[in-house]
């Protein structure tokens, strides 16, 4: 059996960015680059006043108290043409442009207004409430790049760089396919020996959480015709992913069957828990991942192996990928087998605010309730000598709609 990581070698070594599309800005969240983002502009593109006040030189408020000429308004959006002489000083507002000559901006509440007069009740250094130009950023600067998944902050930071359409990494179409003669569609009748399919819906979701576009194929029956038929709808595709007929059982079938159109295997057998029978390989030019029918191992390997081969198909960097973390046990974990384990547990903070992992009690991988509950998941690795409260462990979050967090 290969361990997670030559697995996850494997899948990433047949996997490259997906080509380029040109999309507004305005729809770029969650999408990924496919070029830097050069800034067209300079902002604030002049000096600008942070407070409500007064522009003055600074020089002229060395001593106060002190009373001014007001000379004129800047109000954001229009500035005063004009340049501040000694003595004087002009109205302005918040984001009003600073006039030539001004050096200083009195906020209001340190000033009273008389007739054509402010007097000044406090001093002011040089660049008091200046935002100078360039204080954010300057034209050419480049403040997004290649490789980087695009936060709702990063949607308006593009915006204020004046930047209309950006160039993005196509999203991957990823063909969905179950098997078996046991699972029915939620809603539709159940026989005495079927159970309702979780995979289909929930591995669409995991791949619209990843950054893919899923489409479902429907469930196919343990016939070979109608798996050919069906697996033939995943032309087009960048990736098939499949869902049952992994395991000894009724592997062969699913890999003849397949093979018909093309199926070339890569690998089978995984040195993990849940999420042992694996598949991977090719039809054509089209990656195959066939993830385990059992629903709790289906959605971890989702995230162990879905995860990071479409991050790579979507070209995204390094730096954006998983980034695991690690807390200190609530209670002890026993030695580990020689299979690299993945727990769920919940987490928690100390009166300190360190991260707790508390591992829940049951593990069994036909428990999706359990899944569904936990806010990470532990990682054991094989063979791992037995833990007390109190060590540390690794752990892969859930969050951005993994979890309820």
């Amino acid at each position: 059996m290969l361990s997670v990581e030559q697995a996850l070698d494997r899948i990433l070594g047949a996997m490259a960015p997906l080509p380029a599309e040109q999309i507004s800005v305005a729809d770029g969240l969650g999408r990924v680059l496919a070029g830097d983002i050069v800034a067209r502009r300079t902002q604030p593109p002049a000096a600008m006043s942070a407070m409500d006040g007064y522009a003055v030189r600074a020089e002229d408020v060395a001593e106060v108290p002190v009373t001014l000429k007001i000379v004129g308004q800047a109000p954001a959006g229009g500035a005063w043409q004009g340049t501040l002489g000694a003595g004087e000083a002009v109205r302005i507002f918040t984001g009003g442009p600073v006039p030539d000559g001004a050096d200083a901006v009195i906020m209001q509440e340190n000033a009273q207004a008389g007739d054509g007069t402010v007097t000044v009740l406090t001093s002011a250094p040089e660049g008091r409430f200046v935002r100078p130009a360039g204080l954010d950023f300057s034209e050419g600067d480049v403040l997004l790049r290649a490789g980087h998944l695009l936060t709702a902050r990063d949607v308006a930071l593009a915006a204020a760089m004046n930047t209309p359409w950006i160039m993005v990494h196509r999203r991957p179409r990823v063909a969905i396919l179950v098997t078996g003669d046991e699972i029915v569609m939620p809603g539709d009748p159940i026989g005495p020996d079927q159970i309702v399919s979780s995979n289909s819906l929930g591995m669409s979701a995991m791949v619209r959480v990843f950054g893919g576009e899923p489409y479902i194929l429907g469930i196919a029956p343990d016939d070979r015709e109608a798996l050919a038929a069906m697996a033939a709808g995943a032309r087009g595709a960048d990736l098939l992913l499949t869902s049952g007929g992994a395991s000894v059982g009724d592997h062969d079938l699913v890999q003849s069957v397949l093979g018909e159109i093309g199926f070339e295997l890569g690998f089978w057998k995984i040195a993990m828990r849940p999420g042992k029978p694996l598949i991977f390989g090719h039809v054509g030019d089209t990656p195959v991942l066939g993830l385990p029918g059992n629903p709790v191992s289906a959605l971890v390997c989702s995230i162990l192996f879905l995860r990071p081969a479409l991050a790579r198909m979507l070209g995204m960097a390094e730096n954006d990928g998983e980034h695991r973390l690690t807390a200190r046990l609530t209670e002890p974990l026993a030695e580990n087998d020689e299979r690299q384990d993945y727990l769920r547990g919940a987490l928690s903070n100390d009166e300190n605010g360190e991260l707790l992992v508390t591992p829940f009690t049951r593990q069994d991988s036909s428990m999706l309730n359990m899944l569904a509950q936990a806010d990470c998941l532990v990682v054991r690795s094989p063979n791992a000598p037995g833990l007390a409260a109190g060590e540390r462990v690794p752990i892969i979050p859930l969050p951005g709609g993994l979890s309820r967090a």
